[in-house]
């Protein structure tokens, strides 16, 4: 038995349960129906039906934000190192059950097992990172005056929304939730639609692990119903939300009339900048990573490539050949790098820029083509003879789509870099330090890599500019999200105050 076959007969014993009860929310502890029935959520490998989902709606909603509520004063009270032990104990469930997280997110995302099977456990280590930071999260400083002892402290903000996206919602889904809980704040999780398995797994781990009911709670829906109740209820205080630049613009809408604080960490049409002085061979390895990767379907992927001119026809060249090497294929299988991308609809959006690209006049240098009738497969593409004005370097795809960009000066490639509306990361190749250190000051963007890949540091902030989002996530930035900061000012003497009405 190959080791595909091995993993979808795993798989299957995993999913027995979700085929006999489904999904349902997961409310103060309990399962609830949806208020609207049920949806059913479809594997992209086979079109095949996984199960059937709760379909959550505003009456849901009210409910999970009353449960996070009322379970908000116990978990925000309870002494901070019984949180930590909680924590540490949902990051070894998870790891107990990353072979089943990891192999049902590939059924319902797409995604290769290459990367999944490190994703569930990026979950665990973003709970164990957290759960270090408990008993600290609520520290503040002691700012002298005068006449005064000023301290600071923060506290949780209460009840938070979360809203997590289709592409590695297990693990994106931890980011959000795990600083959330060691700040002390209750959640209201709504998954993406198009991925609610994990979602399920995750609060099963965390209540087997001794979080009260009420803490954490998930409600099934679509943005329209169950999404937007959540974004415009008053208990809760704040949505965290990973997704579409258009979608966070609703949502801060939305929130507007409840003074509701958002975190939005948006979409991306990153660039990779490739100067001819760069050690070749690893930027490109770099490039193709950033791009081909989690099939293309990740906010900080860098689709964008600027090459300088003297290089560009050497490194499109090896580019043009890797790329036809890349191995599309069954997710579950260990040699896949790329699977199928995650609905019908996100299908039709990728391939539809196919015709685009020919339509404004860039060249389809690979891939560009679908593959089998199954599922939604497509071939990693490369548009090459592109300019910065196409839809293909405007335009946010997500999906194993890189457009390749020519440029002559270091002046040209930042100009061409920042003629964007997103902000979200950079990438710049280059052995010129004094280079590096002008370009990355000027490029507009959150986070930018020099000499790297995306190598994810959890203490570091993350985060973009322009419509990329607003705020940011890791270390002690999350807290300053899930947490109110709080002066006391104590008189340290009788110092005059002034008299009114005094006779």
């Amino acid at each position: 038995m190959s080791q595909l076959e091995k993993n979808v007969t795993k798989l299957n014993g995993y999913l027995e349960r979700f085929h006999k009860t489904g999904i349902q929310n997961r409310i103060a502890g309990a399962d609830v129906a949806g208020e609207a029935g049920v949806f059913q959520t479809i594997s992209p490998v086979d079109k095949s039906v996984i199960c059937d989902v709760a379909h959550g709606t505003g009456g849901d909603i009210d409910a999970a934000a009353k449960a996070a509520n009322a379970a908000f004063a116990a978990w925000r009270d309870m002494a901070a190192r019984e949180r930590k032990e909680i924590l540490i104990r949902i990051a070894e469930g998870i790891e107990a059950r990353a072979e089943e997280i990891a192999l049902c997110e590939c059924w319902d995302t797409g995604q290769a097992l290459k990367f999944m099977s490190k994703a569930a456990l990026r979950g665990a280590e973003n709970f164990r990172y957290f759960a270090d930071q408990v008993v600290q999260a609520r520290d503040g400083q002691h700012l002298k005056s005068p006449t005064l002892m000023n301290i600071t402290t923060r506290v949780p903000i209460g009840p938070v929304g979360v809203i997590t996206p289709w592409n590695t919602p297990f693990m994106l889904s931890t980011w959000k939730i795990a600083p959330a809980l060691a700040a002390g704040c209750t959640v209201v999780l709504k998954p993406a639609e198009a991925s609610p398995l994990t979602a399920r797994l995750l609060v099963e781990i965390a209540e087997d692990a001794g979080l009260p009911p009420g803490v954490l709670n998930t409600v099934n829906g679509f943005g329209e119903g169950a999404g937007k109740a959540l974004c415009e209820h008053p208990l809760i205080k704040a949505i965290a939300f990973v997704g579409e630049s258009r979608t966070g613009s609703l949502i801060t809408k939305q929130g507007a009339d409840t003074l509701k604080r958002n975190h939005l960490e948006l979409g991306g049409k990153n660039p990779v900048i490739v100067f001819e002085d760069a050690d070749l061979d690893r930027a490109l390895d770099a490039v193709i990573f950033m791009i081909y990767s989690i099939n293309g379907e990740r906010c900080t992927s860098s689709s964008r490539l600027l090459v300088q001119d003297t290089i560009r026809a050497e490194f499109e060249t090896k580019l043009i050949e890797r790329v036809n090497n890349i191995k599309v294929g069954h997710p579950l299988d260990p040699k896949t790098e790329i699977g199928p991308l995650v609905t019908q609809e996100h299908f039709d959006k990728v391939t539809n820029y196919f015709d685009i690209a020919r339509e404004d006049g860039a060249t389809v240098a690979a891939g560009g083509v679908t593959v089998g009738e199954e599922g939604y497969f497509v071939r990693p593409t490369l548009f090459t003879d592109a300019n910065n004005q196409m839809r293909i370097a405007q335009e946010e795809i997500f999906g194993p789509v890189l457009t390749s960009i020519p440029f002559s000066t270091e002046e040209e490639a930042l100009q061409i870099a920042n003629d964007i509306p997103y902000g979200l990361t950079g990438y710049v190749w280059t052995n010129d330090l004094t280079r590096a250190l002008r370009f990355t000051d000027k490029l507009e963007a959150g986070m930018i890599w020099v000499n790297s890949e995306n190598v994810r540091h959890l203490p570091t902030p993350f985060g973009g500019v322009k419509a990329s989002g607003i705020g940011r996530d890791g270390g002690d930035w999350s807290f300053e999200f899930y947490m109110e900061q709080k002066h006391i000012g104590f008189a340290t003497g009788h110092h005059k105050i002034t008299k009114l009405g005094a006779l």
